[in-house]
């Protein structure tokens, strides 16, 4: 399987440095997320949506349900990580996850509304965080790193895109990874 394919904006790169404006420009791709992605999904039928990616990748309904699943979990570990002192993060499997009928086969359109209602609030919550909120960790237990909040909305920003690039490129292959 071609790193292209799975990755069609590249894998994520951890910053280096996080700073206002980066914060603010990783921000703004968070926040219009959930715009984007309706656009790309609009008029789509439901054999467009069943379109994959990549051979074994999801389809675009799965792209669609595993964002929201996936940024819900993304407010609780960012609400915990400024709550409490370096939290362990519950993980999950997202692949499990996007297995579950409500993933394969529910209307994306429950999604993208959760999408638009969680992004408000988490755009909100991010625009007032302060330097040392961004400071603030969690622990990820599958490899035990402390990841800060200015990281995790780098990921975040990153993942957004990762996933409107998925979307773009099962709509430009038209069904050929069915």
């Amino acid at each position: 399987m071609s790193e292209d394919l799975r990755y069609p904006i590249g894998k994520y790169s951890r910053p280096t440095g996080i700073n206002t404006n980066l914060v603010n420009t990783w921000i703004t791709d968070i926040e219009n997320f959930p715009e984007a992605a309706k656009k790309e999904v609009a008029g789509l039928s439901e054999n467009e949506l069943a379109w994959r990616y990549r051979p074994d990748g999801w389809t675009i309904r799965q792209v669609i349900h595993h964002c929201s699943d996936s940024h819900i979990n993304s407010i609780v570990r960012f609400k915990l990580s400024l709550t409490e002192d370096e939290p362990t993060i519950k993980p999950y499997f997202e692949d499990r996850w996007a297995e579950l009928t409500d993933t394969t086969n529910a209307p994306i359109e429950w999604s993208l509304l959760l999408l638009e209602g969680l992004h408000k609030r988490w755009v909100f919550l991010l625009k007032n965080l302060s330097e040392d909120d961004l400071k603030r960790v969690f622990v990820h237990p599958e490899h035990g790193r402390r990841i800060s909040i200015g990281e995790n909305i780098a990921l975040y920003a990153w993942h957004c895109n990762h996933h409107l690039a998925h979307i773009r490129q099962a709509k430009k292959f038209k069904g050929e990874f069915i």
